[in-house]
């Protein structure tokens, strides 16, 4: 099935979707780092972005109407600085807002579907008019702005179209979740907002995708089975309890249910890292990307990620990471950074996959990336809805950029 990427940075959600079986017909990025990466490892013939035709340039320059018709997937991460807790906060005044530029393509190439992603910020109260923007222009892609209308007049004429039943033109049945990737196995607790749309004449019908991880199942194998500290062979006593109160008291009532939870356990920072060496062992030099780097250190809430937990969000702060997100936290109190590779697999990116910048330069670009494990698991939800509708003409698109300027 043929695709699109735009905004796609370090490659995370472009990935998951080519091992869902999506083929991109352009893979659209302005970042001068994150295209060398790619470009690295394409030399190396690293799958599957060793395939992936790279254009280097802004989105908003990208001539759309020269990709072949037949599109049948869009997906992106728009910029989510505008929205981040640690921006700004200026929302739709910023002008790194890329969503237009999202919109834009789901208007000229009419795809059956899109998957598009943001920072959990975006879903805060105080932007919680512009997402309603966002989601109807999602929605309804042909119902342009008008030249120097503001984007709140632009709103009002959406509320009007969308109240007013009509279905002409095109149109998208969209539906919006934040997601916690630890929830479908990913060894980290990165809440981000997706935003998936089926074509409207389609008819398709679909929801995310069940949860398959749980923190109540981690807690049952830790302290309930002890199974956890048998597989990774962690003596009696280095098993230790959660050290917040809140998890000890959810421990105790986990290990006081008769039964199992009914899912995986979250995976945690020493699954996920479990054989790898020490990024100061002699074993680790043949590791690329796994030098250690000195300087963490921990003080009153910049404290690391446990070892036993699934790691907090990685971040990429223009100022530096004030949770200690970046750092893996021992149980004996020492912390220490975590080197490039191993942030890569807290993101689920391929071992094989080399990053080629400076450990700030490549821990900003992990910090900005969907974890690959999350994006192929809607990206399969997606195509199985999709597949159906292959071969039976059903839903081809009958033309590009149709606009609806609906009365108002």
């Amino acid at each position: 099935m043929r695709s699109v990427e735009l905004f796609a940075g370090a490659g995370g959600l472009g990935m998951g979707l080519s091992r869902a079986g999506f083929r991109p017909e352009a893979v659209i990025e302005w970042d001068r780092h994150s295209c060398e990466n790619v470009r690295a490892n394409q030399r190396l013939g690293v799958d599957p972005v060793c395939h992936w035709p790279l254009y280097e340039m802004d989105a908003r320059e990208f001539d759309f109407s020269g990709l072949p018709e037949g599109v049948q997937l869009i997906s992106g991460g728009p910029p989510c600085q505008p929205f981040s807790i640690g921006g700004k906060h200026r929302g739709p005044r910023d002008q790194r807002d890329m969503f237009p530029v999202a919109i834009n393509a789901v208007r000229e190439l009419r795809p059956k579907a899109f998957i598009f992603e943001n920072v959990k910020g975006l879903t805060r109260p105080g932007f919680a008019r512009y997402f309603s923007y966002i989601t109807l222009q999602l929605s309804y892609p042909g119902i342009q702005a008008r030249e120097g209308e503001d984007w709140t007049d632009h709103l009002s004429r959406l509320e009007q179209h969308h109240t007013s039943r009509s279905r002409d033109g095109l149109g998208y049945n969209v539906v919006s979740r934040v997601l916690n990737a630890a929830n479908h196995g990913v060894p980290q607790k990165r809440e981000r907002v997706f935003f998936v749309g089926f074509r409207s004449d389609l008819d398709v019908r679909w929801s995310f995708p069940k949860e398959t991880h749980s923190l109540d199942a981690l807690l049952w194998s830790q302290y309930a089975t002890g199974d956890y500290w048998e597989r990774h062979e962690v003596p009696m006593k280095q098993r230790r309890k959660p050290m917040n109160p809140a998890m000890q008291k959810r421990a105790r009532s986990v290990c006081d249910q008769l039964f199992p939870p009914d899912a995986k356990p979250w995976l945690t920072v020493r699954d996920a890292l479990h054989d790898l060496p020490h990024p100061g062992d002699p074993a680790a030099r043949a590791i690329p990307n796994h030098e250690p780097r000195s300087g963490a250190r921990a003080y009153p809430g910049h404290t690391g990620s446990p070892l036993d937990e699934p790691a907090k969000t990685l971040k990429a702060g223009d100022h530096g990471v004030p949770g200690g997100e970046n750092m893996l936290a021992y149980s004996n109190g020492k912390v220490r950074y975590f080197t490039v590779r191993e942030s890569a697999r807290l993101q689920t990116f391929p071992d094989d996959f080399v990053f080629t910048g400076s450990w700030s330069e490549n821990m900003r670009q992990l910090g900005n990336a969907v974890p690959v494990t999350l994006a192929q698991v809607l990206a399969e939800a997606i195509r199985k809805k999709l597949e159906p509708l292959e071969g039976t003409g059903q839903g081809e698109p009958d033309g590009r950029g149709a606009a609806v300027q609906p009365a108002g």
